[in-house]
C-alpha cells in the first residue's frame, strides 16, 4: 500500500505532465515604433513626427551655474553627467486644404541617430508628393537639411518652401557666409544646399512679419535663436497650436530657468527675451504649444510657476472622425 507521501507525488508527477507545454518566446524585437503621433487642433489634423535624437553637452548652456544644470537633471531624472539628449521633431498640418509640414529634421546631416521624418510622414499615411507646403521655422541644418534627398534633389517635389525674409536673407547671402568664423560656414552651406532646387524652380518663397501665407496659419516672430527666427499659430474652430520651432533645447533646463541661451543661439541676449516671451504668452493664454526639441511628441502646455515654467505633454489619446 502506497504511503500518503507516495500517493501526493504520483498525484504532482500527473499535474506536472498534464502541464502545456510551451516554446520560448521570440527574441526581443529591439526595434520602436514608427515615430508618429496623431491628434487634432479644431478641424486641424497634427502629426508629430519624430526625426530621432542628438546629444547636447552641458557646456553649450549659459547663463546658469552647472551645478544648477545638473540639479534641474536629477530633478528631472536625467543622468546628471555626459550630454543632455535632445529630441528633433517636424510637425505636419492637414487643414483640409493643405498639406503643411513646419520642418524638415536633419536627413544625413548629423549622423544616424537622426534622419526620420521622411519615412514617419509615410509611416503616418502620407506620401512626399502630397505636402504642398512647407514652414521652415529657421534654415538651422536640423531643420532643413530634410528638404532635399540624398541627390540633392527636391525631396517635397510638389512643396512651396516659405522661411521668414530676415532668416534667408542670413543664411543665403554668400557674402555674410564668407565672412562667417570658419566653424560656422558649414552651417551657411547646409543651407544653401538644403533650398537649392527649390530656388532653382521659383518655389522657396519669403515672408514678412504680418503677412498671411496660408488660411488659419499666422506667423509668430521669435529672433534671437537666428536672425529670422519664426513660430507659427494654427487656428481652427476657436482652437490654437503654436508651432514654436527652437525655443528651447534642454527642456529639463530652461522651463524652469527660461534665462538659459544655448551656445548656437546667434543672439543669446534676445533669443533669452523670446523665449521669456513665448512662455510668458503661451502660459496665460493657455495655448496648446509644438517645439523642436522637446520630448517627443513634443506636444503640451507650458505651466507658469513661482520662479519659471514647468512642462505639461499630451496625454496620448485616438482621435476619432464623426459619423
Amino acid at each position: 500500500m502506497k504511503t500518503a507521501a507516495a500517493l501526493v507525488a504520483v498525484a504532482l508527477s500527473s499535474l506536472i505532465l498534464s502541464q502545456p507545454v510551451f516554446a520560448a518566446p521570440p527574441a526581443q524585437a529591439q526595434v520602436r515604433l514608427p515615430g508618429f503621433y496623431r491628434t487634432a487642433v479644431g478641424a486641424f489634423e497634427i502629426i508629430a513626427l519624430f526625426d530621432g535624437h542628438t546629444q547636447l553637452g552641458q557646456q553649450l548652456l549659459k547663463g546658469v551655474s552647472a551645478a544648477e544644470i545638473q540639479a534641474s537633471l536629477r530633478r528631472a531624472f536625467l543622468p546628471t553627467e555626459g550630454a543632455i539628449q535632445t529630441a528633433v521633431n517636424g510637425f505636419l498640418i492637414h487643414t483640409g486644404q493643405h498639406l503643411v509640414l513646419v520642418d524638415t529634421g536633419a536627413d544625413a546631416c548629423f549622423g544616424p541617430a537622426l534622419g526620420n521624418i521622411r519615412n514617419n510622414i509615410a509611416a503616418a499615411g502620407y506620401r512626399l508628393e502630397d505636402v504642398d507646403t512647407v514652414l521652415l521655422t529657421h534654415l538651422h541644418a536640423d531643420h532643413a537639411c530634410g528638404l532635399v534627398d540624398a541627390s540633392g534633389a527636391a525631396a517635397f517635389p510638389n512643396a512651396t518652401v516659405w522661411a521668414a525674409k530676415d532668416e534667408a536673407a542670413y543664411w543665403l547671402d554668400k557674402d555674410i557666409a564668407a565672412k562667417a568664423p570658419e566653424a560656422k560656414r558649414g552651417g551657411f552651406a547646409l543651407a544653401q544646399k538644403s533650398v537649392a532646387p527649390y530656388v532653382a524652380a521659383g518655389k522657396f518663397k519669403t515672408f514678412s512679419v504680418g503677412e498671411t501665407i496660408l488660411p488659419g496659419v499666422s506667423i509668430v516672430s521669435s529672433p534671437g535663436h537666428t536672425p529670422g527666427h519664426t513660430g507659427y499659430l494654427f487656428a481652427s474652430n476657436g482652437e490654437n497650436l503654436l508651432v514654436w520651432g527652437d525655443i528651447v533645447h534642454a527642456h529639463s533646463v530652461q522651463f524652469a530657468h527660461p534665462e538659459v541661451s544655448i551656445d548656437f543661439d546667434s543672439d543669446q541676449k534676445q533669443a533669452v527675451v523670446t523665449r521669456k516671451k513665448t512662455m510668458a504668452d503661451a502660459a496665460q493664454k493657455r495655448l496648446l504649444v509644438a517645439g523642436a526639441h522637446l520630448p517627443f511628441p513634443g506636444i503640451g502646455h507650458v505651466i507658469a510657476e513661482k520662479n519659471g515654467y514647468r512642462w505639461a505633454p499630451v496625454e496620448y489619446g485616438q482621435v476619432y472622425k464623426g459619423d
